[in-house]
């Protein structure tokens, strides 16, 4: 018997290398404003958060409201680099077709750059049916509501379940949902960062490369 009934996986820095690009870009369009941040602050307190939370985490540490027209700018922007630099992070997708549980996504990006993201990189056909955003819950991760979410439309028991995150805030959010959770570290965002984990989000397991995943735990692989 598997360990686990379902895999959900996160979607920006766990199947496509997308961080290091929007991180980047925020970095330089904050400092149009005056805001200085630098990669580890931004893996620290923005990686897996709503576009929401990031205002509010700019408005407490720099006293600064960015205007209404400044996340539609950012976005228009985002999506061209991610239409040049996007890729697919090494390896998931042979870990997906092999994959003996149902798996599924769960983000806090919006609908419409999840959508552009799977398509950039080929992974549309694979999660058709299989994702869950934040707008489809109150809250945004910390809050365990996302994957509690993502579990119930699988008809999953949480317990059951297996999160894979990069982010703290992914992290503490599966944890809350009383899930077991792995962390991927091979993403470009976080090469050369040595982040403690904060308190509320100590992954069980971490690993770099997807090559080790069917090794980690009893039953995932064997499909194809």
């Amino acid at each position: 018997m598997p360990d686990f009934d379902l895999v959900i996986f996160d979607c920006d820095g766990v199947l496509i290398d997308s961080e290091v690009i929007s991180a980047r870009m925020l970095i330089q369009e904050l400092r149009s404003y005056a805001v200085a941040v630098d990669i580890a602050y931004v893996a620290r307190h923005f990686l897996g958060r709503s576009y929401s939370a990031v205002l509010s985490q700019i408005r407490t540490d720099f006293g600064v409201d960015l205007p209404d027209g400044f996340e539609a700018d950012y976005r228009a922007r985002l999506l061209a680099a991610f239409a040049r630099d996007l890729r697919i992070m090494p390896g998931v997708a042979a870990v997906i077709d092999a994959l003996a549980v149902p798996y599924c996504l769960a983000t806090s990006s919006s609908p419409e750059r999840l959508a552009t993201s799977l398509q950039i990189v080929g992974l549309t056909q694979a999660f058709a049916g299989r994702c869950t955003t934040t707008s489809e819950v109150a809250n945004g991760k910390p809050a365990p509501d996302i994957f509690l979410h993502a579990a119930g439309k699988m008809g999953a028991d949480p317990a059951r379940c297996l999160v894979i995150e990069d982010s703290f805030s992914g992290i503490a959010a599966g944890l809350a949902a009383g899930m077991t959770v792995w962390r991927y570290v091979g993403g470009s965002h976080l090469h050369g960062l040595d982040l403690p984990p904060a308190a509320g989000a100590r992954p069980h397991r971490e690993f770099a490369s997807y090559g080790e995943f069917f090794h980690l735990s009893h039953g995932l692989g064997g499909k194809g």
